[in-house]
């Protein structure tokens, strides 16, 4: 089976669950957590794959280090750990975010951009765009690009809008050549 469907398959279980216990948006958080702790140490994720310790060694490890997390995701990652698929974490979190997000009209974007956007300027993005994907709103995430020039390019799962100066430059340059 590809990881996958083995991510897919565990994320809809943990969703049927956070959705029966009304635990959807914190499942969410923890989860987003849990995928930036992973990102940020890549470490961890060597160290519950170890072939030195033991699975109950490492579910021990999965609850010290989580400790703050609900019993739900608790109890996912011990059976990620025990099934020996704790490389399926982040893509357990990512499939169950996107459920989490379909459920609640909700999409994932990236705008990059030349500097910070505030608030209202984020929430105009999230209105325009939402409605251009058939979702109510936008969760973004703002990476500043300094090769944009001006502009923002909005990135929606693999669909990109690039309204950014740079992308007009390119362009420009395309139809002048061809």
């Amino acid at each position: 089976m590809s990881n996958n469907a083995v991510a897919k398959r565990y994320a809809t279980a943990l969703f049927e669950l956070a959705k029966e216990q009304n635990l959807l948006e914190q499942v969410q958080d923890e989860l987003r957590a849990i995928k930036k702790a992973i990102k940020d140490n890549p470490e961890l994720i060597n160290l519950l794959t170890s072939p030195k310790f033991s699975s109950e060694k490492k579910i021990e490890m999965i609850k010290e280090i989580f400790h703050s997390a609900s019993n739900v995701v608790i109890n996912t990652l011990m059976v990620l750990t025990e099934r020996h698929r704790v490389n399926e974490i982040t893509s357990v979190a990512d499939e169950f975010i996107e459920l989490a997000n379909m459920n609640s009209g909700i999409a994932e974007a990236i705008v990059y951009s030349t500097r910070a956007l505030n608030a209202s300027e984020s929430a105009a993005i999230s209105s325009v765009f939402a409605k251009k994907v058939g979702r109510v709103s936008l969760n973004i995430e703002n990476v500043i690009d300094t090769d944009l020039l001006g502009g923002v390019k909005v990135r929606i799962g693999n669909k990109i809008f690039d309204g950014s100066l740079r992308g007009k430059l390119d362009r420009l340059e395309r139809n002048l050549i061809s």
